[in-house]
């Protein structure tokens, strides 16, 4: 257990996944959570499903908290910021995920020395199986380190990056299940195409990606011999092979996050000018 008072700023999907992951990862208690939000109804459900206290003060919930996660929009971080200011110390820790807001820029808005340190999950966090990638502030030291990797991975996987690395993580992961939903949808079309009934296409193509990337990850073997054992000399595999290959599909695919990444951090350098 962190045994950590935590307060989660912006009870949405990625700050209830994170309320629930803390929760059953046993990292804290119930009571011990603060979340904050603009809609009453909806804390009103939280404190009602997992015993939390709720609040749309967000200096309250921030007055309490040894753990600060700020689960908002870049736009507004900079306002919340300003208006938790007076309550925040360098005793606690400020961890944001909000895209392209640098700890440079959080630091300097708080002041006060209060380590901060930036997030970048993705979607998949809010099914327990999200990817996140992590770059610790200047003022951050070791436990607290180990704090923020304990509560991401209660949602997920977790890598630590250098904070000039996180652009090319919002290209990949950030914007990533974007282009595996893209394939899931062709691939079911594709059976469409073919004969097969709707449900079946897509109960048949939600497998296949599920099970290809579980195997990848398990078995921790190359993608590319993976796939050398499923095609066979003149089978259907290597002939659809070619025809993706044909078609670009690898280079649509690290262009596609390479594109992400450059747009990540024009965003990031407009965000933060101000």
């Amino acid at each position: 257990m962190l045994n950590k008072t935590i307060a989660i700023i912006g009870a949405g999907n990625m700050g209830t996944a994170l309320i629930r992951g803390i929760l059953n990862a046993k990292l804290t208690s119930a009571k011990r959570i603060y979340a904050s939000g603009t809609r009453i109804e909806k804390l009103e459900r939280l404190s009602a499903e997992f015993g939390i206290n709720v609040t749309t003060n967000n200096k309250d919930a921030a007055k309490h908290a040894d753990i600060i996660i700020l689960c908002i929009k870049a736009s507004v971080i900079r306002s919340v910021l300003v208006e938790m200011h007076k309550v925040l110390h360098k005793g606690q820790l400020v961890i944001s995920i909000a895209a392209g807001v640098t700890t440079g820029s959080m630091e300097k808005i708080i002041g006060k020395n209060v380590p901060v340190i930036r997030c970048m999950p993705n979607i998949a966090s809010t099914v327990g199986l999200g990817s996140t990638a992590i770059a610790f502030g200047k003022h951050v030291h070791a436990a607290q380190h180990d704090s923020a990797i304990k509560i991401f991975e209660a949602v997920g996987d977790v890598v630590v990056v250098g904070e000039q690395h996180l652009d090319a993580v919002t290209g990949l992961s950030g914007s990533g299940p974007a282009y595996i939903y893209m394939v899931i949808e062709a691939l079911i079309d594709g059976g469409v195409k073919m004969g097969l009934p709707r449900d079946i296409s897509t109960k048949l193509a939600i497998q296949t990606v599920l099970g290809s990337a579980k195997l990848v990850k398990e078995s921790n073997v190359h993608p590319a011999i993976l796939r050398d054992q499923v095609t066979t000399p003149g089978g259907t595999t290597i002939n659809a092979i070619h025809e993706l290959e044909s078609h670009g599909l690898r280079s649509m695919l690290i262009d596609a996050v390479a594109t992400a990444t450059i747009r990540s951090r024009e965003l990031s350098e407009l965000i933060n000018k101000h």
